[in-house]
């Protein structure tokens, strides 16, 4: 890290904005409504509620907003001719403003949908739902939240971090992605303690059988393991007993045939049958799979 001193308290600075340089180069954007938006709240109240941070370039005079370029913009716009913001005295080096001006972009947190949900529904002005800046792909997502299933902000947790090494990371992130298929891809889990524990006692058995101290390693081998049994990730979406799928949406070809990959020999045969199927109309171009269904019945 080229500068590791802490940096000094900014102060606080009221001026005007237009005496204020913006970024060159913004990596945070704004679509046109809600930068329209913005500058409607900001008229409305006659100041900015949540104050830019600038860095004081002494060498070149300038007052460099490293974050908020689109808040000081909008009181521009909106005829602001003083706001408030914090100031940085102290030298930066470039690799450090930029440092503050993505972490100031990407640490930003999430919204509780089912908190956020509630908290919107106590507006009753239109205006102030307005104000909000909440978009109809938001109100969306807040149409389908249960209020009364627990929020994530409500739940306490801890993250578990795993590193692999370069050849192990190609084959965790497949069994990973292998695990994730059989679920539908806009569900959220979070691992309850009942499921933390297993994984646990799950990694000491892998450690132990193969005098492992590594923890991803450890976890490697487990992955091995489950790359032998995928296809009892069929139970995701199969029903032996009536041979039928028991819930909509898709399935990974690895959960049907147990395995990712076949030898090219017989996938050159399927995909000739294949070919022929849509050639001759029998199966729609844009659905080649369908052609399962023909040879599955042919079997039959």
């Amino acid at each position: 890290m080229e500068d590791s001193t802490q940096l000094a308290p900014p102060r606080m600075v009221q001026g005007d904005p237009r005496t204020l340089t913006l970024l060159d180069v913004n990596a945070r954007f704004l679509p046109h409504e809600q930068f329209r938006q913005l500058v409607a709240n900001v008229r409305r109240d006659g100041c900015l509620t949540s104050t830019p941070l600038v860095w004081n370039d002494t060498e070149s005079g300038r007052l460099v907003v490293l974050s908020g370029n689109h808040r000081t913009l909008a009181a521009i716009e909106a005829g602001l001719t003083e706001i408030w913001w914090m100031q940085i005295d102290q030298p930066l080096a470039r690799q450090r403003q930029i440092a503050l001006q993505l972490s100031h972009n990407a640490i930003a947190g999430q919204d509780d949908p089912a908190i956020l949900k509630e908290l919107y529904d106590e507006l009753e002005s239109v205006e102030w739902r307005q104000y909000t800046g909440l978009d109809d792909k938001a109100l969306d997502l807040l149409e389908k939240v249960d209020v009364s299933s627990l929020g994530e902000a409500n739940l306490d947790f801890a993250s578990v971090q795993f590193m692999f090494l370069p050849a192990e990371l190609e084959r965790a992130e497949a069994a990973f992605d292998a695990a994730r298929s059989t679920a539908a891809a806009d569900q959220r889990w979070i691992a309850g303690l009942e499921q933390y524990e297993p994984m646990l006692d799950a990694l000491e058995t892998s450690r132990a059988a193969y005098t492992i101290g590594n923890s991803a390693t450890a976890l490697g081998v487990i992955l091995t393991v489950f790359e032998r049994h995928l296809g009892e990730l069929a139970d995701g979406w199969y029903d032996p007993a009536t041979a039928e799928a028991h819930r909509g949406g898709t399935a990974p070809l690895e959960s049907v045939f147990g395995v990712r990959e076949i030898p090219v020999e017989t996938a050159a045969v399927v995909r000739a049958v294949i070919d022929r199927l849509v050639e001759d109309g029998s199966v729609p171009r844009a659905e080649p799979w369908r052609a399962l269904d023909i040879l599955a019945a042919r079997g039959h």
